[in-house]
């Protein structure tokens, strides 16, 4: 199982993370990928395959505490996060700048 953080756009988000099988984390990241968009999953996928994959996603909400690694995060809701992860991995993020942000 991969562990997958959710940020979501909405005032009261909690950023809860969710335990996806292998084929599950496949259908969202693209290989070498860490950072999702849900617009771009939503296009890449059939709505009835994703829906399915959801649903069982939303049923493993793994507690923070016991959290052992985030494999990939899953924006939604904040199309205005793309500029700074153009290749959708997180140790590459930039600054409104371009510069590496780390």
């Amino acid at each position: 199982m991969k562990n997958i953080q959710v940020i979501d756009g909405a005032d009261n988000a909690v950023y809860d993370i969710f335990a996806a099988t292998d084929d599950e984390f496949a259908m969202i990241f693209l290989a070498g990928q860490d950072v999702a968009f849900i617009d771009e999953v939503m296009a890449r996928a059939s709505r009835r395959e994703l829906d399915h994959a959801f649903a069982a996603i939303w049923q493993r909400r793994v507690a923070k505490a016991e959290v052992n690694g985030i494999h990939g995060v899953l924006f939604y809701e904040m199309d205005h996060k793309k500029r700074y992860y153009p290749t959708r991995r997180d140790e590459d993020a930039i600054n409104p700048d371009g510069t590496r942000l780390r």
